[in-house]
């Protein structure tokens, strides 16, 4: 019995030091900066429910800083603060389509890498029906972080407002595919929900594992809370595009690949184009050829997972590779 609760603990002990990604420059970060070319469109209109000052004195009265043009297009630093569960709703010029790797990213305006305003993410297919991103904090709970909070980014998993300002957090759309309130492939509208710092009820939030979050607390000023710069497309639907059905391509190989990739195309009589991306959604490479094969040349790139799309017309297909 002792053997079995010592390896209970040893597990819950690994658990809650579980290692996520790190903070802006560090090897393992997903930070996307706003001038990454992965991003395609920003956030057309966003409609803002202001939060509390501080909500366990509501005598100060909800949030003022900004409004909800700040969230529209590029991220900036311009922002509009949420408050103490506050929330926002943004909608885009078309709908987000589950693509490879991460696929719209969300801004904060954090000044550094330690003071972080977190946020639950949300995303629907017709308005109505919100799904939520499963957020994991492993943060300690004691002290409560304030405005001096000194957090650790790698504690953090899909949480908005992980990184600093001009830095948005990505997610992945893919993580919801069960999800049957879902269409992946035409996400409509992103729901931002302040996370309310307080690790004591009655204001305590959790993530999903429900764990309490711990982010800074209170933060009484008209400024206060997540405050939400951007959300930026990487992936985005487009009208008229198909996908080729796989006995489309006749092959690429090897996969794995060290140093070159070759495709072989049948059925397709156009000029075709090949363009590999990086997880992040960063194109890496774009070659084009006319013949129904192609050699692409991935000696310089770095080990990992990429993706290639072909496209030929309207019509494209997505595969994923691994460069060792």
């Amino acid at each position: 019995m002792k053997s079995l609760l010592l390896t209970i603990f040893t597990l819950l002990a690994l658990f809650s030091s579980a290692q996520f990604h790190g903070p802006v420059g560090s090897a393992n970060s997903i930070a996307m900066h706003t001038d990454s070319n992965a991003f395609v469109a920003w956030a057309k209109e966003c409609k803002v429910t202001r939060g509390y000052q501080d909500i366990s004195n509501t005598n100060l009265g909800l949030v003022t800083v900004g409004d909800s043009s700040f969230a529209i297009g590029k991220a900036d630093a311009g922002i509009v603060s949420l408050g103490d569960g506050g929330s926002a709703i943004i909608t885009f010029s078309a709908p987000i389509s589950n693509g490879p790797g991460y696929d719209f990213a969300v801004f904060e305006n954090a000044f550094n890498d330690s003071f972080l305003e977190l946020a639950f993410v949300e995303v629907s297919s017709d308005g109505i029906n919100f799904v939520r991103f499963p957020s994991v904090s492993n943060s300690p709970l004691n002290p409560q972080f304030d405005n001096n909070a000194n957090m650790d980014a790698t504690k953090l998993n899909n949480l908005a407002g992980k990184y600093r300002a001009l830095y948005g957090t990505p997610f992945d759309l893919q993580e919801l595919s069960s999800s049957p309130q879902l269409d992946i492939d035409n996400i409509t509208h992103v729901k931002i929900i302040d996370v309310i710092g307080n690790v004591m009820p009655p204001y305590v939030s959790f993530d999903s594992n429900n764990n309490a979050i711990n982010d800074p607390w209170p933060t009484p000023f008209p400024q206060g809370g997540f405050d939400l710069d951007a959300v930026g497309v990487i992936h985005q639907k487009a009208v008229g595009i198909h996908e080729l059905k796989e006995n489309s391509l006749l092959s690429f190989y090897p996969n794995p690949a060290k140093d070159k990739i070759n495709i072989q195309l049948k059925g397709i009589n156009e000029t075709a184009s090949v363009i590999l991306t990086d997880v992040l959604g960063n194109i890496r490479m774009e070659q084009e050829f006319k013949s129904n094969s192609s050699v692409l040349n991935i000696s310089e790139l770095s080990s990992g997972i990429y993706f290639i799309s072909i496209h030929s017309g309207n019509k494209v297909c997505t595969k994923k590779i691994i460069k060792e």
